[in-house]
């Protein structure tokens, strides 16, 4: 039975975004202040009267009265439809070309001449998120965008103090989003939005945040934000898929039996490394298996092998050692050392997937390794301790991000103290 028959068995039925008004709310645009809280219930009011539908038991829920996310009350079977969000409401990065047309292009050359190619798409929505907010109540939208957090703690969030908090790691990813946002505030100023918008940066900021932990990459340069599917939090154990039709409809179905009680979840990411997630999303998850190695001093040797930082993992529970960090250490200590031809040799072992000689290699070499190794962790949670105690000095009112921040570096110490002990112990 096709996915959408299956909607409309259960009751889901598409309705026309055309004619639903709802309650009046407060004039004017998007209150962004930090004290003001989002308004969820009205939303999803609003939502529901624009065709989006939910399955029986599913309801918005909140712990803290700032994170919302999708419960159910009751059993849902796997292969269950669970959301349904009409096209007509979502933003998508060719739906704001065609309504923007050259004004947009004019913005994103300027992202092309800074080697941004591959942020258009999100540019895209962040454009539109910024349309929709200078219109005020004019909106149709508005509901929604009053909904949506006032304060965010990816990297784009960010300042320079929290960034000599962290890991390297963490603290390029999360420079990275600050960057990002930085040139996305240059390349709108081409567009036709008002000065008052243009020059505000908390505004910018906000939309910013908003297109990028809002949407997802569907593929073939498409990003898609849909309105209340957007609301699912991330988890290393998903209850739910979500996907598009080729009308551009949303649809969100439980891939395993969900009891009732159970939050419903879906994957921002991968969640062997909680590191990314930490700099795009502004949230730390602990139920990662494990964390970056944190080797940037050898991020030559690891592209060289044909690695990726996601390759090169501590195990948070067991202190185990990815076969990947291994080989980038004994590479990096290869090339600094006399015998040039060993490391040539231990290169062509490693791309070629003859494992028998890496081994061979690796236990000819491991005291170097092992040193190599020791010395990394030990610097690193030597840093940690540094970088800790000077996220501790900082004011909360001035840098409310230094909580996550400790987290972050509490989770990273841990990681590295269980590494430790199984090096020394070796």
């Amino acid at each position: 039975m096709k996915f959408c028959t299956a909607l409309l068995l259960a009751g889901f039925s598409p309705k026309s975004a055309i004619s639903f008004s709802y309650r009046a709310l407060p004039a004017g645009t998007v209150n962004l202040s930090s004290s003001v809280e989002r308004d969820v219930y009205n939303m999803a009011e609003w939502a529901a009267g624009y065709g989006v539908q939910q399955a029986e038991g599913v309801q918005l829920t909140s712990y803290d009265g700032q994170d919302y996310f999708p419960m159910t009350q009751t059993y849902i079977p796997a292969g269950s439809p669970v959301m349904y969000v009409p096209a007509d409401l979502t933003f998508t990065s060719s739906k704001s070309l065609r309504e923007f047309g050259n004004s947009l292009s004019m913005c994103e050359n300027q992202l092309i001449q800074a080697n941004l190619q591959d942020k258009v798409p999100l540019f895209r929505i962040f454009f539109k998120v910024v349309a929709e907010y200078e219109k005020g109540l004019d909106s149709p939208w508005y509901p929604w965008l009053n909904s949506l957090p006032r304060i965010f703690n990816t990297g784009a969030s960010m300042t320079y103090a929290c960034f000599d908090c962290l890991p390297p790691y963490a603290a390029y990813l999360a420079l990275s989003e600050r960057q990002n946002f930085v040139n996305f505030q240059k390349a709108i100023r081409n567009g036709p939005f008002s000065e008052e918008i243009l020059k505000n940066v908390t505004v910018l900021k906000w939309a910013y945040n908003v297109a990028l932990t809002r949407s997802t990459d569907i593929g073939g340069g498409e990003r898609v934000i849909a309105p209340l599917a957007d609301m699912f939090n991330h988890g290393s154990e998903t209850e739910i898929k979500i996907s598009f039709d080729g009308n551009g409809d949303c649809y969100a179905y439980a891939t395993v039996d969900v009891p009732a009680g159970s939050p419903l979840r879906v994957s921002y990411g991968d969640p062997t490394d909680p590191t990314p997630l930490f700099a795009s999303y502004g949230f730390l998850d602990e139920s990662s298996p494990g964390t970056f190695c944190k080797l940037m001093n050898m991020r030559s040797e690891m592209e060289a092998l044909g690695y990726t930082y996601a390759n090169l993992l501590f195990y948070r529970e067991t202190g185990g050692i990815s076969s990947e960090v291994y080989d980038v250490v004994l590479y990096h200590v290869l090339l600094n050392s006399d015998d040039a031809g060993a490391a040539d040799g231990f290169y062509r072992a490693v791309v070629s997937g003859d494992e028998g000689t890496k081994s061979q290699y690796h236990d000819q070499y491991w005291p170097y390794t092992k040193q190599e190794l020791q010395k990394h962790v030990d610097g690193t949670l030597r840093d940690l301790e540094r970088w800790s105690a000077k996220a501790n000095s900082y004011d909360l009112n001035t840098h409310p991000r230094v909580p996550l921040i400790l987290q972050h570096n509490a989770f990273v110490k841990e990681t590295f103290l269980r590494v430790k002990m199984n090096l020394d112990a070796m």
